[in-house]
């Protein structure tokens, strides 16, 4: 069950080949480059390898307006370096799952423009188009201050066509089932070539059944369904980790009853641990978690710090937004389409290791997978001068060389982080690697205790009382076994006392260092906790050859 159900106890690593690793010197990243890293990645201690999109684009919106779903953009590579990658994963116990982008495509999509064409063309029913301007086009924007509209009129088709995203995204009618048919098939192709699942890009827009001409297809939540039953004829083990930024009210409509998506990310935890954050106060962060629906038993939350995008606090009231607006990112040019931070983890904490490690504490043991985003196991930063959010998808540092190790080509294909204290001479993965106290190597030691610890991913779980609103607790169970892990969110140190539930007083051995506890009299635990400071406990675990012995051992 446990290989069966891997992503329960995953460590997913999220990168932009483009950005990680140049392998042949033309500036660009690509597979030849991130094949060579593959021992970092095995030695930090990742087991899952999340790859953004890779596929031939014009690359307007960093490779999301894909033109090809059934190849490799030439500037990365071919199908061949993928394959040799993809292999070369697997001999190191790495898995790979990839970006789904099938909400839209690239305007310059054979098949857009085959549609565009031609009435008559089976491809004009690809996309969903309007004789006239429908009167809604300036709402439901995905980039509001910087897409004006929904609707664009194409002059060769003489109609209206409907792009969620930017104009140069069109979007698919996936109420076609022809449509439905050629994302299975990308889906199998790529199954073939050794991933091991999807990341699927903008889920609810993708169930949006827009311009319906097929009213059979009623159900939007069943291309899910079929997506999942294909992925399970076709490759048992994959699965699907869905961006749904939606409410508690709706994600079960994501999940399904084991039968929709594996994983979903957690978009409320993650918006309502940075309001914690802020405020030194637990409770936001907590609500957010005792409001989730129970899931089945082979669902998943995906817990993340940051990502590829802004960090989105749209679902935040507008007073608590601007609250964690003025704590992380005060000025404008931080901020980006009214609703989040184009901001990296550490510079937003300025490089508070303190606030940085209790942070990445949690992360790793809130219900659910861990998904990091490349570099903020070392606390890279961002580069404020590039547009939007490119900001945070600078190259990737390895060395104070020049371009921070990343290519040795004249120029990158983005210039990287180079002044202030985040610039590459200062974080980069050669001297944290030599620096017992890094970040780097803090990381990969939390990676190592989360990975030894599976009731984190499998167990049930639940928020104990602490009376301190600076610190959560969380007790989970499984097979047996059971661990208590707490975050002290605030600055000040305290004292808590603890009951840890259980059928009799039991003493908690600490994970991450010396430092147990035996229960009181009563049977709490009375526990201090540093600023900032994190424990992880297992319950009452103890060798078990004492278990059997009437006298302790020496």
């Amino acid at each position: 069950m446990i290989e069966d159900l891997w992503y329960k106890n995953a460590v997913v690593y999220c990168l932009d080949v483009e950005t990680f690793m140049d392998g042949n010197g033309d500036g660009v990243g690509d597979f030849k480059g991130l094949k060579r890293k593959l021992d970092y990645l095995a030695g930090l201690g990742i087991t899952c390898l999340w790859l953004l999109p890779f596929q031939p684009t014009p690359n307007r919106d960093n490779g999301y307006d894909i033109s090809d779903y059934y190849g490799v953009d030439p500037r990365l590579g071919d199908l061949g370096d993928f394959v040799a990658f993809t292999h070369e994963a697997k001999l190191h116990g790495i898995r790979v799952i990839i970006d789904l982008v099938v909400n839209h495509t690239s305007d310059q999509h054979p098949w857009f423009q085959a549609a565009r064409k031609d009435p008559d063309s089976p491809y004009r029913d690809y996309y969903v188009w309007a004789k006239k301007k429908p009167k809604d086009a300036n709402k439901g924007m995905v980039f509001p201050g910087v897409q004006p509209s929904t609707w664009t009129y194409d002059k060769e088709a003489r109609l209206w066509y409907f792009h969620r995203f930017f104009h140069y995204q069109p979007d698919l009618n996936v109420a076609n089932p022809e449509v439905r048919e050629q994302i299975l098939k990308i889906m199998g192709f790529w199954l073939e070539l050794g991933v091991s699942g999807f990341r699927v890009d903008a889920v609810p827009f993708l169930v949006e059944l827009k311009g319906v001409k097929h009213p059979d297809v009623k159900d939007p939540y069943k291309l899910l369904e079929e997506m999942r039953e294909f992925l399970s004829w076709r490759r048992g083990d994959a699965i699907l980790l869905a961006e749904a930024n939606v409410t508690m009210d709706e994600v079960m409509e994501f999940f399904g009853e084991n039968d929709r998506m594996q994983l979903v990310f957690n978009f409320l935890a993650n918006q309502n641990f940075y309001l914690a954050l802020t405020r030194g106060d637990v409770t936001p962060l907590v609500q957010a978690l005792k409001s989730a629906p129970r899931l089945p038993h082979t669902a998943q939350w995906a817990n993340f710090l940051r990502n590829h995008d802004e960090l989105d606090l749209g679902r935040l009231s507008d007073k608590d937004r601007l609250e964690v607006f003025e704590a992380l990112g005060p000025d404008k040019g931080m901020q980006l389409y009214d609703r989040g931070l184009r901001r990296r983890f550490a510079s937003m904490l300025d490089g508070d290791r303190r606030r940085i490690e209790v942070a990445y504490s949690l992360m790793f043991t809130l219900p659910g997978t861990p998904v990091l985003w490349y570099g903020d196991e070392l606390g890279m930063g961002e580069n404020l001068a590039l547009v939007e959010r490119q900001a945070v998808r600078t190259p990737m540092q390895w060395s104070p060389e020049p371009h921070g190790g990343f290519t040795l080509a004249e120029a990158p294909v983005k210039p990287l982080v180079s002044e202030g204290p985040f610039g590459f001479q200062h974080v980069n993965v050669a001297q944290q690697r030599r620096d017992p106290a890094s970040q780097l190597n803090w990381t990969e030691r939390i990676i190592r205790a989360r990975k030894e610890c599976p009731e984190l991913g499998w167990g049930a779980w639940k928020v104990l009382r602490t009376g301190n609103k600076g610190v959560l607790a969380i007790r989970y169970d499984w097979k047996g076994n059971g661990m208590v892990v707490l975050h002290n969110l605030s600055s000040r140190p305290c004292t808590v006392k603890l009951d840890v539930g259980g059928d009799e007083p039991c003493t908690l051995f600490n994970v991450l260092s010396e430092g147990h506890s035996r229960p009181e009299d009563d049977g709490r635990h009375v526990l201090t906790l540093e600023g900032y400071g994190y424990r992880w406990f297992r319950v009452g675990l103890e060798n078990p050859a004492r278990r059997h012995r009437t006298e302790p051992l020496p």
